[in-house]
């Protein structure tokens, strides 16, 4: 048997580490943090145990990634839905209402994922973040900013506030309450973006998210 190419070595890597991403998504939303080992995410993925270490130093590092895969895939989705659009008020309620949405969704991954970045390592630095990242940037950017290095930041904190205040045990703010007074604060009016009360939101509950994780094969390159 011939050695396998470069790129289909290549491949297989991918889909490996996307295979990890996504079991570690389903089975933290599903037990928690604590409940679930590396052990059990490898073995969803229907990988050796072993390699989880290959991609990733722990499960901290494994679990940040795969909750900001989904972040920024989500927000990404939610920029480019149809209608399409360039106005950057738009794009700023689509990319708020996103985020809500995902700790009105996913309340265990993000309460989790929330608790995990008060840990001593706090963000991870990983592709994932870095693309989340830069779609908030590009999004404050068309919003009108006159400085995204500041302002996109800001962002970034807003929606961590909001989404930890959404999620507090015990005492939890309604999203609705948190999506006004965000909207306020960016001068948007309450009909942009995805309203917690139209058609698209409950539509947006019941998508697998299976969609945000590329296992399929690629198909090869010409």
């Amino acid at each position: 048997m011939s050695p396998r190419s470069a790129s289909v070595n290549e491949e297989l890597r991918r889909r490996s580490r996307e295979r990890l991403l996504q079991a570690a998504v389903e089975l933290v939303g599903e037990r928690g943090f604590e409940a679930t080992t590396l052990g059990d995410i490898a073995d969803r993925a229907g990988s050796a145990r072993g390699l989880v270490s290959y991609y990733f130093p722990g499960k901290r590092q494994l679990v940040q990634s795969a909750v900001h895969r989904l972040m920024h895939r989500t927000l990404e989705e939610a920029l480019e839905h149809e209608p399409r659009t360039e106005d950057g008020r738009e794009r700023l309620a689509r990319a708020i209402d996103a985020i809500l949405g995902l700790a009105r969704d996913q309340p265990v991954l993000m309460r989790q994922h929330m608790a995990g970045l008060l840990q001593a390592e706090g963000f991870v630095q990983c592709p994932e973040q870095q693309r989340l990242g830069e779609l908030l940037g590009d999004t404050v950017a068309r919003y009108g900013s006159q400085s995204v290095s500041t302002d996109y930041p800001m962002l970034r904190a807003v929606l961590m506030g909001a989404v930890y205040a959404a999620l507090v045990p015990g005492a939890p703010m309604p999203l609705p309450a948190l999506r006004a007074e965000l909207f306020q604060r960016y001068g948007l009016d309450w009909t942009l973006g995805v309203p917690p009360e139209s058609e698209k939101a409950a539509e947006a509950r019941e998508q697998d998210l299976s969609r945000f994780f590329a296992t399929e094969e690629r198909p090869e390159r010409p």
